[in-house]
């Protein structure tokens, strides 16, 4: 008989954030867009981007999560999702503003400090080439 209900685990990088074994649906956003799935969905892979993540209990109704990037793997019952940062909340629109205002600003930020590193590496190659060819 197939399975109606999946088991969801939401990993972040140094707990569970969410546990449960009754959802019967989820939407995650990807880059292509929204992406649905149901009980009996095959397996798949999908990389997350920052946005809303919904999954749906009989209990609880529709639970909102706010995301950052990550990835969702389906294997039979069991989905598994690994982000970095995660936000529940009730309020839709709240959310939406959080992800926007936090995990957005911050990735920007992690940019330009991705950026300066890579401008210091470029810096510390080329004196360490520089001394090497004084010789």
């Amino acid at each position: 008989m197939p399975s109606t209900r999946m088991a969801l685990k939401v990993l972040l990088p140094f707990q569970v954030f969410v546990e449960r074994t009754d959802v019967t649906r989820i939407v995650a956003e990807t880059p292509r867009g929204a992406y649905g799935l149901l009980p009996n969905r095959l397996d798949c892979v999908a990389a997350l981007t920052p946005g809303i993540f919904t999954y749906e209990t009989e209990s609880d109704g529709e639970v909102f999560l706010a995301v950052d990037e990550g990835v969702l793997v389906k294997t039979g019952p069991n989905v598994l999702v690994s982000v970095r940062r995660a936000l529940e909340g009730a309020d839709l629109a709240q959310l939406r503003a959080e992800v926007e205002r936090e995990f957005l600003v911050l990735d920007e930020h992690e940019k330009s400090v991705r950026l300066v590193s890579a401008k210091m590496e470029d810096d510390l190659i080329r004196r360490l080439a520089g001394l090497r060819h004084d010789r």
